[in-house]
């Protein structure tokens, strides 16, 4: 990601930059940085996870998104807006038409650009996310599945084998690592 104007702007100019630009930008405390796109891998693997949830969420409390759509925090006094590739809310009252501020579980694939800012920065984020139960992250360059959980003080729990059942245990829900790689791998 680059940054796209260096001055800072307020989360109304931001919302309503989103609202009519072509690009997408992810705002951090008053920085705008531009999204690339997706590889194909990226694309796929995404897919394949909002599909499976989606199915078997399907009428239920919890609301499944995909990149498109942004997530709002607050940390630190700072507001900030990812765009998370897959992203569960299971509390109704925190979506509002342009984004959602109370995740249930957020999965990031993976991109050489992006690789660090979600393994640092958005993790260090997430993780103060009041309602958020569990942060995957999915490489696309190799079978490699991480969930991070709160119940388990965030430690990272690292699926490779394509048989190995990958569990949103706060979704009450699993998939496994060929499911999730399914036409990638």
């Amino acid at each position: 990601m680059e940054a796209a104007r260096a001055l800072p702007i307020s989360v109304e100019e931001y919302l309503a930059l989103e609202e009519t630009g072509e690009v997408r930008h992810e705002y951090v405390g008053g920085s705008i940085h531009a999204m690339s796109g997706a590889s194909e891998p990226h694309n796929t693997i995404t897919g394949n996870i909002f599909a499976a949830l989606r199915t078997k969420l399907r009428g239920g409390p919890c609301r499944v998104y995909i990149e498109t759509f942004k997530l709002r925090l607050a940390i630190a006094r700072e507001d900030i807006f990812y765009y998370p590739d897959v992203v569960v809310s299971c509390h109704p009252t925190g979506i509002t038409r342009q984004y959602l501020h109370l995740p249930t579980l957020v999965v990031e694939v993976l991109s050489p650009s992006t690789e660090n800012t979600d393994l640092r920065e958005k993790k260090l984020n997430y993780m103060q996310a009041p309602t958020l139960e569990e942060y995957v992250i999915v490489a696309q360059d190799r079978r490699e599945v991480t969930i991070f959980r709160r119940a388990t003080g965030w430690e990272g729990e690292i699926h490779t084998a394509p048989e190995a059942v990958v569990e949103f245990r706060s979704l009450k829900q699993a998939m496994t690592v060929a499911e999730i790689y399914e036409d990638v791998f």
